[in-house]
């Protein structure tokens, strides 16, 4: 089970917490406990309560769960993102973790002297996994996650942390708020929960210039599927973590060869236990492998690239279209930060993609986007609309909420 080493350290924003404290007991034994992410103050000695004794936890409530829920030591629950359809409660074993804190602790020589920050809300699964390797390994842990970006990067001058999980979003946020200062301290950092593009990539080598940079593929679900670096090619997402076995399979499932795109399985030790709320349809085991409904191929070098999910993909006159790879189309034009492809109705098509952008463009700007599109796409994966947005909007993880924009689509048409 998760322990707690006995040189590891805890701190919030002014102060140590002393990891030898017992929250008061909420909650029955052999039940889940459920603890409010917010105030972070009173969240994590709770969570520390659970993880000295073992008891099932789950740090955020899922609309509908009920307030008591048996549980089992030895195992907790994390939320699901909810990018594209309601959160889900993952449940997984302690086991599951530990066995990726041993891989990581190898790879990177992690250890007591490290120091770890924290910069995400705890409800998310790679903020609560940062805390915990940091606690399992050793580590000094700091927790920033109730202050804003800027609050975030002035604390980080004064705790010189060495290892860093973070989302592309956070990233950039943590980018805004640095300007023109660096953080030399940092040595690793941990890339997850979303495509890293170049300018960002390169914004963190400024930020972070003495650290190694390293993007990791995976989800609630699976946890570490692939980790690239810098041997890797640009699009791709990496190569097997360690003790993960891949296999891409057509509908049929036959394996695919270099280059054909199919659904993703994944083998390996890290793999949740299975929903403790909610259910995915995408998400199916198979002779000790787990889809979750990614799509995507191989080269021969075992370089992963992935191009979409099945639950996002549509179809425009009969013509299978993948809405990420327009996306990232979009994203590489100048002047555009974010995009989301999403399909609407066609009586002579099926469905049309129509997209909608966070682009520093007028009206002339984006019917050269429009066209720019149709040139290098084609005329069935060009969005037919481009729609402009300044409020985009993010669940709390920092992810775009497909599901608010699908709303907004359906009230434009």
């Amino acid at each position: 089970m998760f322990r707690i080493h006995p040189q590891a350290e805890l701190y919030l924003p002014g102060r140590r917490l002393p990891l030898d404290a017992t929250a008061e007991d909420l909650s029955q034994d052999g039940c889940v406990r459920f603890i409010l992410p917010k105030p972070v103050g009173d969240a994590v000695p709770q969570l520390l309560t659970c993880l000295a004794r073992g008891q099932e936890f789950c740090i955020g409530q899922a609309t509908g769960q009920p307030a008591e829920r048996s549980g089992e030591a030895g195992f907790f629950q994390c939320s699901s993102s909810g990018t594209t359809a309601a959160p889900k409660l993952i449940r997984r074993s302690h086991r599951s973790w530990i066995a990726s804190f041993e891989v990581n602790s190898r790879l990177w020589d992690l250890g007591p002297a490290d120091v770890y920050a924290v910069v995400g809300g705890l409800q998310h699964s790679l903020s609560l996994y940062a805390l915990i390797e940091g606690l399992h390994i050793g580590a000094r842990v700091s927790i920033l996650s109730d202050l804003t970006p800027r609050r975030q990067w002035v604390e980080l001058q004064g705790i010189q942390p060495t290892v860093l999980y973070v989302t592309p979003t956070q990233l950039r946020q943590l980018g805004d708020a640095a300007g023109d200062t660096s953080l030399p301290s940092l040595r690793r950092l941990s890339v997850g929960g979303g495509f890293l593009d170049e300018e960002t990539k390169c914004r963190a080598a400024q930020m972070f210039p003495a650290a190694r940079i390293s993007v990791f593929y995976g989800a609630s679900e699976t946890s570490f599927v692939t980790i690239s670096d810098d041997t890797c090619p640009p699009s791709s997402i990496g190569r097997a973590y360690p003790g993960v076995e891949i296999r891409i399979s057509t509908p049929e499932g036959a394996d695919c060869g270099p280059g054909e795109i199919g659904l993703i399985w994944v083998q390996s030790p890290y793999l949740f236990h299975g929903y403790a709320a909610g259910q995915s349809p995408d998400t199916r085991w198979r002779d000790g492998y787990l889809t979750v409904g990614d799509l995507g191929y191989r080269d021969g070098r075992g370089n992963l690239f992935l191009t979409g999910r099945i639950n996002r993909m549509f179809t425009v006159a009969d013509q299978n279209v993948c809405p990420e790879e327009i996306e990232a189309f979009l994203r590489e034009q100048p002047n555009v930060s974010q995009a989301a492809v999403l399909p609407r109705q066609d009586p002579k098509r099926g469905a049309v993609p129509v997209a909608f952008v966070d682009a520093a463009l007028g009206r002339q700007g984006l019917a050269d986007l429009q066209a720019e599109c149709r040139r290098k796409l084609g005329t069935m994966k060009a969005p037919r609309k481009l729609i402009r947005l300044k409020d985009w909007p993010r669940l709390s993880s920092g992810k775009t909420d497909l599901r608010q924009l699908a709303q907004r689509l359906e009230e434009l048409t």
